[in-house]
């Protein structure tokens, strides 16, 4: 098993299925690509979540290009059960993340938009968690990270992980506080923000 080939199979995958499919989705459904960009000042959480993102991106794609090409090794050289545990977690993982997306509905988007009023979910995945699309997003890169242990794998999990804390707790949770009052408040006292029962407001 040629595992950067299948790392770099299943990464493409999960690029078109949840960026692809699902903006072609939301355009014919609502017009708009939901797509913000990176925006606020340079320098802002936003700003800075945002590009930890794109970095998160860039290098999980280029993890197994590396490691085809000789540039990078794997830190450890995992048994087939573990490759094949990274392999279940990943299309878990994705296809997770792109039925969280799916029950967004119109109020799906990448990034915020401060002048938008969208509808607050909660049903569905959302009842499990507050963020069940960044959850799968996390969980899928532990599962690249099992399939292919190397530098980059490692580096693009972690600055997805910085990326969604900065994003969820600067960006989005204010936003949704200042948009939807108490039946947001409500919603984080009840609902963890990334693991089911953690991050629960007092």
């Amino acid at each position: 098993m040629n595992r950067p080939v299948l790392a770099l199979v299943l990464f493409v995958v999960e690029l078109v299925l949840l960026f692809g499919v699902r903006t072609v989705q939301h355009m014919r459904t609502t017009g708009a690509t939901g797509f913000h960009g990176i925006s606020g000042r340079r320098g802002s959480p936003e700003w800075i979540g945002g590009v930890l993102f794109v970095v998160a991106l860039f290098t999980g794609a280029v993890a197994p290009l590396a490691e085809l090409a000789g540039w990078v090794g794997p830190i450890v050289e995992p048994s087939w059960r573990v490759v094949w545990l990274g392999i279940a977690i990943i299309a878990v993982a994705v296809g997770g993340t792109y039925r969280a997306q799916i029950a967004m509905g119109a109020s799906w988007r990448i990034g915020v938009d401060a002048s938008e009023r969208t509808t607050l979910v909660t049903d569905g995945p959302f009842r499990i968690v507050r963020n069940p699309i960044f959850t799968g997003m996390l969980a899928a890169g532990i599962g690249f990270v099992l399939l292919l242990p190397n530098v980059l794998t490692i580096a693009a999990f972690f600055a997805l992980l910085g990326a969604i804390e900065l994003q969820v707790r600067f960006v989005e949770e204010p936003y949704l506080r200042s948009t939807h009052g108490e039946a947001y408040a409500s919603y984080c006292r009840r609902v963890g923000r990334l693991v089911p029962g953690v991050g629960r407001d007092r």
